[in-house]
């Protein structure tokens, strides 16, 4: 080689990526070691939001907790509420009622499709196909509309409730959901004709942050995630909770577990969560939708009057706060980013001893220097949004 010649050779270097970067989904600082354009190794830096969720839980009545878990996941608030009165249900000892068990596998699916909706709408934008946001935007509103319907509000929503439900659903509530249901396929397959096979798309996704079925269980990956690379683990299923193991739904996975197979799974889920509301609107039975203990739920309005002995009960109970039982309990939930858990410790008094929250964001998060190895830093993109995570969540 003649001694002019120069020698072209690629750097190290660190790439910080985040906070603000409107690709992070939050506040995700990513810390990337870059060798040329390629990644060596993706360190997420975490802890912006200051949260200290599961202390604020140690230091509140049980029943006063619950609003606090819809500001998590904020994007599917209803099953942050399930995880955790379930989990508190499962230390007193209470059975649902039937309907109360219907209402709330229809609120939980409903927030399912709702988190999807964002997940798929905020990838496309974030890979630079905008259309796709506004479409499911357009499908998300009419969700909001229901939850409006159902409970007042539309996003951090409180609706669930240790015993039960807050409301019963109305008539006019169950036809315009059965309504929404039934047309919903119709508003997939129009996502799915503007990306599923879109050359950029496929370019973008296919191939890209793959992660084997051993890899993805060694991290700790959950929910369509993990069901990407071909796990067939789904908690609703194999460890039914509610009335799960009365409907018929399928359990979607992937083959290749990449950016790809990632997004069909939550296409694919969106569906059969609209079939599994279907079935429980056309099977809702009749009854309350709240267990018959004063002490932890108020009686209805109908029988307020008729019973003011009841409602000072429940007000005397929940002012100064019901006594749980000791003991401990791990109870979890399929939530739409992988297996939501509460692990909470009853040292017998009206305020839980300890709470530790399983939340799914944060553990998927550790398999990002994993799925980032050797991919560009363009794929860094893809990668982080086919993992959706919400930092509500995250900092928990």
């Amino acid at each position: 080689m003649d001694e002019n010649e120069e020698v072209i050779s690629t750097r190290e270097m660190t790439l910080h990526m985040g906070p603000q970067h409107p690709s992070t989904h939050g506040v995700l600082h990513l810390v990337l070691d870059m060798q040329g354009e390629k990644i060596v190794k993706a360190s997420p830096d975490i802890g912006y939001l200051h949260r200290g969720t599961e202390k604020i839980a140690e230091n509140l009545l049980f029943t006063q907790f619950v609003p606090y878990t819809d500001r998590m996941d904020y994007m599917c608030a209803m099953t942050n509420n399930l995880a955790y009165v379930q989990a508190v249900e499962k230390l007193l000892g209470l059975e649902l009622t039937e309907r109360g068990k219907y209402v709330r596998v229809i609120a939980a699916e409903l927030s399912r499709m709702a988190g999807h909706l964002v997940a798929v709408g905020a990838w496309g934008l974030d890979l630079g196909a905008m259309t796709v946001l506004l479409y499911a935007f357009r499908e998300r509103e009419k969700i909001l509309d229901l939850f409006e319907m159902l409970c007042g509000s539309r996003m951090t929503l409180n609706y669930l409730r240790i015993g039960g439900v807050r409301y019963d659903i109305t008539e006019a509530f169950k036809k315009k959901c059965l309504d929404f249901v039934l047309d919903f396929p119709q508003r997939v397959d129009e996502y799915e004709r503007l990306i599923t096979n879109n050359r950029v798309w496929l370019k973008r996704n296919k191939g890209v942050g793959v992660i084997t079925a051993d890899d993805a269980i060694s991290l700790g990956l959950t929910g369509p995630s993990l069901r990407a690379s071909g796990v067939k683990w789904d908690i609703r299923r194999d460890e039914p909770y509610l009335v799960y193991d009365r409907f018929d739904f399928v359990t979607p996975t992937g083959e290749n577990g990449d950016c790809f197979d990632r997004y069909m799974v939550r296409v694919r889920e969106m569906r059969e969560s609209a079939g599994i509301v279907e079935q429980a609107l056309k099977g809702l039975p009749e009854g309350p939708v709240n267990v018959d203990m004063p002490e932890i739920v108020p009686p209805p309005k109908k029988d307020v009057y008729k019973d003011m002995e009841a409602l000072i009960h429940h007000f005397k109970y929940v002012s100064h706060g019901f006594k749980v039982p000791k003991g401990e309990v791990y109870s979890s939930i399929e939530s739409p980013k992988g297996e939501l858990g509460y692990y909470i410790i009853s040292d017998g008094s009206e305020k839980p001893f300890r709470v530790k929250i399983r939340a799914p964001s944060f553990v998927n998060l550790q398999s990002l220097s994993h799925l980032c190895r050797d991919a560009y830093l363009a794929d860094v993109i893809a990668i982080v949004s086919s993992l959706d995570p919400v930092f509500g969540e995250v900092d928990k």
